[in-house]
């Protein structure tokens, strides 16, 4: 039977752990603050801790170093409601054995109780680094995002962003980079989409003098100039097959080869990728190679859209007013309006949009408080654009199902009406569409569909379809 301290000034938390904690058959005890943890811990060192940052008094991360120091190195899993980015690294740096995010899932803190009393492994250290200006926000789905950006830079590994434009990627690499122990060296960034696909090998790969006409000297490549630091690859989907097949070698033997070079050179990188379409159908089409791709993600973060996480969008609006204060722009505040109606809309341009609102509102306030009628117009959705370069037909129309649900769920309406408005947004089209390659026959629309004839007249009917073919014929 192991001991288990539970440390935390919300007695429901202490409750459900302590019961958690002996369903597993072990003795617990529990401490609303550090200092009481701390003394618990003098009497009796417990086996493993579940600690929550903010406390009163001592706060948690200022006691997790009392308790390594009192205890020596036993596994402590960090709970907390409030972290952002430097919070998540410090954990890490300290070498939190696992970070829960409130309000967390029993089965999950499960998971950390039984891993930590089995003796699991704890993390190396992370290196302190600056704040990463822009990664803002404390919603749930940002602190689990924080959560992995640094467990990335605790490793080595590749790391793969995934997430639409405008939702911080490059920002997130950056992070990774300034918190991991390559921080002292190079962080090279490039966007594969603006490379000229003949020249794309030569500027990665750099290459020597006279391999094509107009190498007049020798070229080092962008990997070799990420020598002992990060390469981030932006838009790492548009890299070309030939220059795919290359740079998985690279990653697999830490060598590049130039252009024209008789012999390759050594450069040792962490490579971050970052892309908004989807590698996995990327594959299936044949423009991604798999096994480069499983190089690419040893490790992968998924950055929410801003739709996902109103509850940031003050902090977001507020950091980019200080920053527009910060260069001399007389900015006195957003009014109470001007920020419900921010909170409202959906963002489908994220937090980029975001900042280019806030930017154009300090223009038109001209030094006035910003106001609802400040604000530029929404942005209107993005759907996927060209077929060819979304996916294969199902991954396209689950999509922009997952979109149009996002859509209605942002707004109020009443509730249980949510699968009924996709069936009557859905359905017609269905119909109309098989009704027309059948000429109208509903004994062969019903079998192409797979519905009764009875149930296919009823749906025909219910939304007058039917009608509509009848009068066009």
């Amino acid at each position: 039977m192991a001991r288990l301290l539970v440390v935390d000034d919300e007695p429901s938390i202490c409750w459900a752990l302590s019961r958690l904690g002996q369903g597993l058959g072990h003795e617990v005890v529990t401490a609303s603050s550090a200092e009481q943890a701390l003394e618990l811990a003098s009497q009796q060192p417990p086996d493993a801790v579940v600690l929550d940052v903010r406390l009163p008094g001592m706060d948690g991360l200022t006691a997790m170093q009392h308790l390594r120091r009192q205890s020596g190195e036993l596994p402590i899993i960090i709970m907390t409601a409030y972290g952002d980015l430097n919070t998540a690294v410090e954990a890490v740096r300290q070498g939190a054995f696992e970070y829960l995010i409130k309000p967390f899932d029993l089965q999950a803190a499960e998971r950390a109780v039984r891993r930590a009393l089995a003796g699991g492994s704890q993390p190396g250290p992370v290196a302190r680094a600056e704040n990463v200006a822009g990664l803002v926000g404390r919603s749930p789905v940002m602190q689990e995002a924080f959560k992995r950006i640094a467990l990335a830079a605790a490793s080595d590994a590749s790391v793969l962003l995934c997430g639409e434009s405008g939702t911080g990627k490059e920002l997130a690499a950056r992070a990774i980079h300034r918190y991991s122990r390559r921080a002292d060296g190079p962080f090279v960034a490039v966007n594969l989409a603006s490379l000229n696909p003949s020249l794309a090998e030569s500027e990665l790969f750099g290459h020597a003098r006279g391999a094509f006409t107009g190498a007049e000297r020798e070229h080092l490549g962008l990997l070799q100039h990420a020598d002992g630091g990060t390469l981030f690859l932006d838009e790492v989907a548009d890299i070309p097959l030939a220059a795919q097949v290359k740079l998985l070698r690279t990653l697999e033997h830490g060598e590049v080869l130039p252009v024209g070079a008789g012999r390759p050179v050594k450069s040792d990188f962490r490579v971050v990728s970052a892309t908004h379409q989807e590698l996995l159908a990327q594959i299936r089409d044949g423009r991604f190679r798999h096994d480069l791709y499983f190089r690419l993600a040893a490790f992968r973060i998924d950055l929410p859209p801003l739709r996902q996480r109103p509850d940031d969008i003050r902090e977001l609006a507020e950091y980019f007013l200080s920053l527009a204060v910060s260069r001399g722009e007389p900015a006195p505040g957003f009014s109470a309006d001007a920020l419900h109606q921010m909170q409202q809309r959906l963002w489908y341009g994220n937090v980029r949009e975001l900042r280019n609102a806030v930017e154009h509102a300090v223009i038109v306030a001209r030094g006035g408080g910003i106001e609802p009628d400040h604000l530029p117009p929404p942005a209107p959705p993005i759907w996927p654009a060209a077929p060819a370069a979304a996916g294969p037909p199902k991954d396209r129309l689950a999509e922009l199902i997952r979109q149009w649900a996002e859509i209605q769920l942002a707004q109020p309406g009443e509730e249980g009406q949510l699968y009924d408005d996709l069936l009557r947004a859905v359905e017609p089209p269905l119909l109309e569409a098989v009704l027309e390659k059948c000429r109208g026959q509903c004994a062969g629309a019903a079998r192409l569909l797979g519905l009764h004839r009875t149930t296919l007249k009823k749906k025909l009917d219910q939304y007058g379809v039917l009608a509509a073919a009848e009068s066009e014929s």
